[in-house]
């Protein structure tokens, strides 16, 4: 580790992630996208925008027996989470892949993954100022990458009925269930995330399943917060055991 790196612990010491210490660095939108995801035994997963690795990390050690590709376009973020895979012993089944999510078709075969997860960058480049670490621009804003992209990769990438996750600004939910439903990935799980039990809703989170027919579960609601900014039962279960994270899904 470098003075420019923190390594930070989860999952009560289960997992020590590397991060840059100015750069990219996840965040609660990560963890809790992973908390939401759930995928099948032996099943053959994407992790779109990887970042430093750290939801294929969590998925890898919630579900042993799966294997994982990340794809990141930075350099330096790609090399990153192949250090955070060797750390933690995750070598066997995670794979960290260099490249541009532009050019899916280059990078993998049509019909390769049951599942593809993503975070993806969700500030439209008019809408403020971009952040002068590129790191943390291209991750944030709509520059290298969209919801729009990463669902037509997904489409690509998915065999038959296979699922995507994500979170998304709960502000964006009607362009998002639209794009969706324009990719032939139709959304059958949604779970609002709320800072506290008094603000509006800040999430959404989102499992679409391709091909598949209109019926749409919604969850109860996730609050970040309870009382002063102490954070809520269920985000403290979320940093330290696996065990409140839903059972895998039916293959």
């Amino acid at each position: 580790m470098t003075d420019e790196e923190t390594v930070d612990e989860i999952l009560d010491g289960g997992l020590k992630i590397h991060q840059s210490r100015s750069g990219y660095r996840f965040n609660l939108d990560s963890l809790i996208l992973a908390h939401f995801a759930a995928v099948g035994a032996k099943s053959v997963n994407l992790d779109l925008g990887c970042g430093n690795g750290i939801i294929a990390l969590i998925l890898a050690r919630r579900f042993p027996h799966t294997q994982w590709h990340g794809l990141e376009i930075q350099a330096g973020l790609a090399a990153l989470a192949r250090r955070n895979v060797k750390q933690n012993g995750l070598d066997r089944q995670i794979t960290i892949d260099e490249g541009n999510a532009k050019d899916y078709r280059k990078l993998y075969k049509a019909q390769t993954f049951d599942n593809v997860i993503f975070n993806p960058p969700y500030r439209r480049l008019s809408s403020g100022r971009i952040n002068p670490h590129q790191e943390k621009a291209i991750a944030r804003h709509e520059v290298s990458g969209s919801l729009d992209l990463f669902l037509t990769a997904a489409g690509y990438l998915l065999k038959p009925k296979g699922r995507v996750f994500t979170i998304y600004p709960a502000t964006r939910l009607p362009g998002m269930i639209s794009l969706f439903r324009k990719k032939d990935i139709e959304p059958k799980r949604m779970k609002l995330v709320f800072s506290n039990s008094s603000s509006d809703a800040a999430f959404v989170l989102i499992e679409g399943r391709s091909t598949s027919r209109e019926a749409l579960k919604i969850e109860p609601p996730l609050f970040i917060y309870e009382g002063r900014q102490q954070y809520s039962q269920a985000m403290q279960r979320m940093f330290i055991d696996l065990s409140s994270f839903p059972s895998p899904c039916a293959e």
